[in-house]
């Protein structure tokens, strides 16, 4: 019963993350900045992330090697975003890692890992 009230906060938090995400590229593509739906972009990302990691572990699975993956890209994301504040080579770098995250979303943000 746990793990299914748990997989449905999990699920809730990447839907989330998946549509901040798409406002995200919206604006990355129209140009404006839209800071405050990047910060839920990215809270939303680190807590799909994570809480991806406390389901039950059966091995090294896809999925666990994807959320590894993905932790790592997200963790360069924000560095390009915040302390890097986009300059120079450090906005491709966002780009790139944004639409990474984005495209690393669905998959396991509606997989059921139960």
């Amino acid at each position: 019963m746990i793990l299914h009230i748990y997989t449905i906060v999990h699920t809730l938090i990447s839907l989330v993350a998946i549509f901040t995400a798409f406002v995200v590229l919206f604006g990355l593509l129209a140009g404006p900045r839209l800071d405050g739906w990047t910060k839920w972009f990215l809270i939303t990302a680190i807590a799909t992330t994570v809480t991806g990691f406390f389901f039950p572990f059966h091995g090294l699975t896809p999925a666990f090697k994807l959320g590894i993956i993905s932790a790592f890209v997200l963790a360069i994301t924000i560095y390009a975003r915040y302390p890097r504040q986009l300059s120079g080579a450090w906005r491709w770098i966002y780009v790139v890692g944004a639409v990474i995250r984005f495209h690393s979303e669905p998959p396991r943000g509606l997989s059921v890992h139960a």
